[in-house]
C-alpha cells in the first residue's frame, strides 16, 4: 500500500514554520541550497549566506528574503553577476528606501576600546514587527544602547484630534508619556 494512501501514516507538524526554521540553516551549512535577503536591482542580494553556519532567526518568512538553489547561491557566494531570474513575490513591491550614511567616525585612539554603531534608515511596514525580533537582541549585546522613535502620518484635520488622543493613552499605557511627544504640522 503506497504511504499517502493511508492519511493516518503521515505525520502532522505542530509547527511547521518552526519546523523550516531549523532545517533551512541545516541545508544551508550543507550547501543544499542558499538564504539571501535585500535582493538588488542588479540580481545580487545585501546578504547571501551559502556553506555557512547561520542561526534559525536568520530565517524569515518576509519578502525580501529568499531561499535559493544550490546553484545560484554558489554563484553569488562566488561574486559572478547572477543570470536574472524570475521573482514571484506577494504582489506589493517595497518601496524604495531613503537611507542617509552616517558621518565616518573618526579611528579610535590607542585607549579607545569601543566603538559606536549607528543604524539609520527608513523601514517598509512589512518588516516592523521584526525590527524588534531581530534588530534589539544583537544591538544589546553592546553596551549604552539608545533607541529613538521618528513615526508620522498624514491625517485628516477632523481625524487629527481623535488619533492624537488615541496616541496620548497609548504612551500612557506604555508608561512612555513623557519621553515620546506628540507634535503636530
Amino acid at each position: 500500500m503506497p504511504l499517502f494512501s493511508n492519511p493516518c501514516a503521515l505525520t502532522r507538524l505542530l509547527d511547521p514554520d518552526r519546523a523550516l526554521r531549523d532545517k533551512i540553516p541545516e541545508f544551508v551549512l550543507k550547501g543544499d541550497f542558499g538564504l539571501a535577503s535585500g535582493q538588488k536591482s542588479d540580481g545580487t542580494y545585501d546578504r547571501v549566506w551559502y556553506g555557512e553556519q547561520i542561526s534559525p532567526d536568520e530565517v524569515a518568512f518576509e519578502a525580501g528574503v529568499f531561499l535559493l538553489t544550490k546553484a545560484r547561491a554558489k554563484t553569488l557566494k562566488g561574486g559572478a553577476k547572477p543570470i536574472p531570474e524570475t521573482v514571484i513575490t506577494g504582489g506589493i513591491q517595497p518601496e524604495p528606501e531613503e537611507v542617509r550614511k552616517p558621518e565616518r567616525e573618526p579611528e579610535p585612539g590607542p585607549g579607545v576600546q569601543t566603538r559606536t554603531l549607528h543604524l539609520v534608515g527608513t523601514v517598509p511596514p512589512e518588516i516592523w514587527n521584526r525590527l524588534g525580533t531581530k534588530i534589539i537582541p544583537k544591538l544589546k549585546s553592546g553596551e549604552d544602547l539608545r533607541i529613538g522613535v521618528d513615526f508620522s502620518v498624514a491625517v485628516s484635520v477632523e481625524l487629527a484630534r481623535t488619533l492624537e488622543s488615541d496616541l496620548r493613552q497609548i504612551l500612557e499605557d506604555l508608561n512612555l508619556q513623557g519621553k515620546i511627544k506628540i507634535e503636530q504640522s
